[in-house]
């Protein structure tokens, strides 16, 4: 039987036989698109191929992709741990094609991975087919259909609805017909009593798809309309768990080596079995999948927090210390306990776990018992609300007040219901589902960005200008309008563009592009899917002028400062605290620069003075900027360049080096460490275990705030010089720390 480790490398040596090129996982949380918080495709790394923003360096390519899928379309966190196969990180095994193979070989290559390597019995295999769309004006997929007619029989190729068999990115956007495979698991004597084409698609446990080959052929316009891509791709995603289950011959994804030694390990603690009890073996999938998400999410550096995507992840992991507490009577933290298993389990293939398990173990403890304190603080409310309803003579607590529970306190709503019932009460569910429906509402529409078609005024690619030059002759290649927050907006492709997109914690240029007919203002400039987007509030009225870009050199300038610091404070850091210290996090604008970084305790004031020193006494050598554009990335690392984690790195990259201050990078930067003028940090914080938070100021900023010192000092001597006890001692305090 073949292990869930050997599975993974024999998918992708047979792809590699097939001239594919076997890249890295993506990190599971994405930093640099507007649309999505967690990769949760196999296809999100790729997109901006896909959408034609970006040359496919490969043609043919193939993985094994960390996913996560919790919000929005791909909702599955209330499956996960009451039934077998739904999870909320899962890894996706999948091929693609830009522009090279389709339909013919993208099925026939299936096939013969399936049945002919992997010896699946074909037997027990069905496929399904786009039946087609009026509405649409598409036919039933014929294509598919006739290539699966050579392994299939005709009553074994099923035709799927719109929902089931046609793939779209968004509601605008690269889509097409899609062709899953299914597999039917179950015993000989329920196969005879039941067909299995009455079960395909209907959530059945043992009938399950586990690969799904998406033609992309269309592209989804905002009036919904389709028209034809220029160049059509293959995306194939195939559930590795779901496979691993078919091949080890289980019914359950969790009775598999990916989970059987995570869970042994959580029945270990909880002095218990899985298999004995329902709702434990709930609690115990629940705590399983959910260590795995957690893990993985620090790892590519999202903490747990109260927003955004660190709030899915603290949800995710509350959820998990919920079934825990109330199920397996965990009343004090354990699930960090559990990294050591996982990173056995997976280590070989993420070696990323290996080299964060200090970090991952210490963010996860802290907010482990963080929960717990709040778990007390509910119950002695619920305790009070249960008074209070008894007094009244009712038997039902408002869902108002399950919902300030919930919303305020992180209260789950079903351990509110079963605290009740122990107490022979219940809540108001109506009440509280519509309190839970006005808040989603409340976020949905402060989050919706209405999107218009790209209009294409002239083709080509948009090249990013901006190491070089901070005003250059550019055209409008596309634009559209958005709509967000009630604000009409417009955004600009650039052919060329001095103006530098957010990303990497830098945020984007501003400035402006003038023709002979007008000044357009850029309010902001942001990278989507790996292009450059230039927002402003007017839209030009002569779309094919030529026209000047002009980045605000004033706040360019103040923001390369914050962002060389950042570099040096980054090295200092490491020579102070020691060479755990690791970039977490950071946030480079005109006015101030954030870094954040992992370390275990408070910054001492006189480390922090240190750090202050060699971050200063380097600005004033005037250190020259290196550069070393578009180079091999194993050329970067022997340059001593540090690969962050969580970070996605393209074949070449940009190294950024200030003396032995040696980093990958992409943004903007001064040209020698003079320029900087000098840094003071303002503020050294913690952020979540195990990682701290500098603020800093440099420049001109750091010149104001030290004049305003002194400017108080002044005063100070002043209001003192009519008290005589204490002038002298106030003086001399003042001049000794001025």
């Amino acid at each position: 039987m073949l292990t869930a480790k050997e599975i993974r490398e024999s998918f992708k040596a047979f792809f590699e036989s097939k001239g594919h090129q076997i890249v890295p996982s993506a990190p599971m949380v994405i930093k640099d698109d507007p649309t999505l918080m967690f990769t949760n495709a196999g296809m999100n790394q790729f997109k901006d191929i896909i959408l034609g923003n970006h040359p496919a360096k490969h043609r043919r390519v193939a993985d094994s992709q960390k996913c996560l899928r919790v919000s929005g379309k791909h909702n599955d966190l209330e499956e996960v741990g009451h039934d077998t196969y739904h999870h909320t990180m899962f890894e996706m095994l999948g091929n693609w094609s830009f522009g090279d193979y389709f339909k013919k070989e993208a099925i026939e290559w299936a096939w013969e991975y399936l049945v002919t390597v992997l010896k699946l019995d074909p037997n027990r295999l069905y496929a399904t087919v786009f039946e087609g769309s009026s509405s649409d004006g598409l036919e039933r997929d014929n294509e598919a259909a006739a290539i699966w007619g050579q392994f299939l029989p005709a009553d074994r190729i099923i035709n799927g609805n719109r929902h089931d068999n046609f793939w779209e990115m968004g509601d605008t956007g690269p889509c097409g017909p899609c062709s899953e495979i299914h597999i039917d698991l179950r015993s000989e004597k329920e196969r005879k009593a039941v067909d299995a084409l009455t079960l395909v698609n209907k959530s059945h446990p043992q009938v399950i798809e586990i690969w799904n080959l998406v033609f992309m052929q269309y592209n989804r316009k905002a009036d919904g309309s389709l028209e034809a891509l220029p160049a059509r791709v293959i995306d194939t995603g195939m559930g590795f768990e779901r496979l691993c289950m078919a091949l080890q011959g289980k019914t359950s994804n969790y009775d598999t080596d990916v989970f059987q030694p995570i869970l042994k390990e959580i029945a270990k603690m909880a002095g218990t079995q899985y298999g004995l009890n329902t709702q434990n073996d709930i609690a115990m999938r629940v705590i399983a999948d959910h260590i795995r998400t957690i893990s993985f999410s620090i790892t590519d550096g999202q903490l747990p927090s109260n927003a955004k995507a660190g709030y899915v992840i603290r949800r995710i992991l509350r959820r998990a210390v919920r079934y825990g507490y109330t199920f397996l009577n965990q009343k004090s933290a354990f699930m960090y306990k559990l990294l050591p298993v996982l990173i056995d389990n997976m280590g070989d293939a993420y070696p990323e776990l290996i080299a964060q398990k200090e970090l991952i173990e210490k963010v996860i403890k802290e907010e482990e018992e963080s929960f717990l304190r709040t778990l007390e603080t509910g119950i002695r409310l619920l305790d009070k609300a249960i008074v209070d309803v008894r007094a009244e003579g009712k038997d039902s607590i408002s869902g108002k007040d399950a919902f300030v529970l919930y919303d305020t306190f992180g209260f789950p709503l079903d351990l509110t219901e079963l605290i009740l019932r122990e107490n022979g009460l219940t809540v108001d569910i109506n009440e509280f589902n519509t309190e839970m429906k006005k808040q989603k509402e409340r976020a949905r529409h402060a989050a919706t960005i209405e999107t218009g078609d790209w209009i294409t005024l002239k083709e080509g690619s948009s090249e990013f200008v901006g190491y070089d030059y901070t005003e250059y002759e550019v055209k409008i290649l596309r634009y559209r309008q958005i709509k967000q927050k009630n604000q009409i907006l417009y955004q600009l492709v650039l052919d060329q563009t001095p103006f530098y997109a957010e990303s990497g914690g830098q945020v984007g240029d501003t400035g402006v592009i003038v023709s002979e007919f007008e000044t357009i203002d850029i309010i902001d400039t942001k990278k989507e899917n790996n292009l450059s987007v230039h927002i402003t509030k007017t839209l030009p009225k002569h779309l094919d002028a030529p026209m000047m870009a002009c980045v605000n050199t004033d706040k360019r300038t103040a923001s390369a400062a914050n962002h060389s610091a950042t570099h040096l404070l980054d090295q200092a850091l490491r020579e102070v605290l020691g060479d755990h210290v690791e970039q977490k996090g950071s946030l480079v604008t005109p006015d101030s620069l954030r870094f954040d970084f992992s370390h275990f305790q408070k910054v001492t004031n006189e480390e922090i003075r240190q750090i202050e020193h060699l971050v200063n006494a380097r600005i004033r050598q005037n250190i020259p900027l290196k550069e070393y554009r578009n180079i091999p990335i194993a050329e970067g690392k022997e340059l001593g360049a540090i690969a962050l984690f969580g970070e996605k790195y393209g074949d070449e990259v940009r190294v950024i080096a200030f003396g032995s201050s040696v980093e990958f990078c992409g943004g903007i930067h001064v040209t020698a460490t003079g320029n900087i003028g000098m840094m003071k940090i303002i503020s050294e914080s913690s952020v979540a275990a195990g990682v701290r938070r500098i603020e800093a100021y440099t420049g001109v900023k750091v010149e104001d705030m030290l004049d305003s010192i002194q400017d108080t000092l002044t005063e100070l001597k002043s209001l003192f010089n009519n008290v005589p006890d204490l002038s002298s001692t106030i003086h001399k305090f003042i001049e000794e720390n001025a």
